[in-house]
């Protein structure tokens, strides 16, 4: 939390942003709790995180949890939108980003969005999952 935390208020500092300056956020996501605290002990809401929150629909996937929620508001994003980007990775670093949403954006609308693969998404039982890797012959 405190990397994540340093991260979000060393950009905030930099660019002299506040939370409300902000359509979207996203935050590392080992859980749902997680995101959630980081956002709100930062000044943001729920309207700006729940966009870009994927860890309830698909588990933790660990440092690309930053990357795939990040997907998924730019999915809904609209151009001159602003969004914070907070990473975490193994190593205990953390990286902050600002993202400005662009016109060239509504170029790309067409092209599949990250909540159809979510919603084709397969469960799959411990065996198979085996199978799939090759640990499994039969």
């Amino acid at each position: 939390f405190k990397h994540i935390n340093e991260a979000a208020l060393g950009i905030l500092d930099e660019t002299g942003y506040k939370a409300e300056d902000f359509k979207y956020a996203v935050f590392h996501q080992p859980n749902t709790k997680f995101p959630i605290k980081a956002a709100r002990s930062l000044g943001f809401n729920m309207d700006q995180i729940n966009p870009g929150l994927v860890v309830p629909k698909i588990g933790n996937t660990y440092a690309g949890s930053t990357p795939v929620g990040l997907a998924a508001i730019f999915d809904v994003a609209e151009s001159g939108d602003r969004i914070l980007a907070v990473s975490y990775g193994s190593g205990s670093g953390s990286d902050a980003f600002v993202f400005t949403v662009q016109e060239a954006i509504e170029r790309k609308r067409d092209g599949p969005r990250l909540s159809r693969f979510i919603d084709r998404k397969r469960y799959v039982d411990y065996a198979t999952y085996l199978k799939n890797r090759g640990q499994i012959i039969k």
